[in-house]
């Protein structure tokens, strides 16, 4: 997240905050408890995300010759999104704490990585793409994810050093589905995704590093533990 170029401290600044943070006591605890009870409510809240997703790729990716191969990507992208969201949940054992330690990891990069870049600042971390994102806000928010890691390790009885190790892999993740995200609107001369989540742009722009980490997790999960049990193989060690 970059600078919109207003000091932080002035009103629109502190308004688009509050929106933000309303938006955000609004989602997280629709994620976590639709997380929490698993089945049908779960499904539908990733099947609406998804859609949304979808509807934003295709808003987005406009002009000649960018129909038919970004399109078929866009789909690709979504298929990804829910078939990684069902396929570890699936797990009635290990389902649910796979999907925490993902919302974990992400979260704390993106929170850790946005504060930890504004109160350093310091060399870009790829300025052609996102100018806002720096080194120091990268290696805050891996740090941070890697402590997520490992307090779900702790709560989950997970081992704890592979779950670490996990956690820096998955926060890597992230940040680089939140690079891709950035290149795509960039290529496609879009600030935001879209405009559906107030404060935040669209779907697309919360979940792009959650997509990533998603599946890095999911093939993680099904080379260790085949299509039968990909949590377990994501979180016994």
């Amino acid at each position: 997240m970059g600078s919109t170029g207003r000091g932080s401290g002035s009103p629109a600044a502190r308004s688009n905050l509050l929106v933000r943070v309303v938006a955000a006591l609004v989602l997280v605890p629709l994620a976590l408890g639709t997380a929490y009870w698993g089945g049908w409510p779960y499904a539908v809240f990733w099947a609406v995300g998804t859609l949304a997703v979808l509807y934003e790729w295709m808003t987005l990716v406009k002009g000649p010759g960018a129909l038919m191969p970004w399109r078929f990507a866009g789909v690709l992208y979504a298929a990804v999104l829910f078939a990684g969201a069902m396929l570890l949940r699936s797990d009635p054992a290990y389902g649910l704490p796979a999907i925490l330690l993902l919302f974990a990891v992400v979260w704390t990069t993106d929170i850790a990585g946005y504060f930890v870049g504004r109160a350093i600042g310091g060399a870009k971390l790829a300025p052609r793409i996102s100018p806002g994102k720096t080194w120091a806000g990268a290696i805050g928010g891996a740090a941070a994810a890697v402590l997520a890691a490992f307090c779900v390790a702790r709560a989950s009885e997970s081992p704890a050093l592979p779950l670490l190790l996990l956690g820096l892999l998955l926060s890597v993740a992230s940040q680089a589905g939140d690079l891709l995200e950035s290149f795509i609107k960039r290529r496609f001369g879009a600030k935001d995704a879209g405009f559906l989540i107030p404060g935040h742009g669209g779907v697309m722009d919360r979940i792009d590093g959650f997509w990533a980490a998603l599946l890095v997790a999911s093939v993680i999960g099904l080379a260790r533990g085949g299509i039968e049990a990909p949590a377990r193989g994501l979180m016994l060690w």
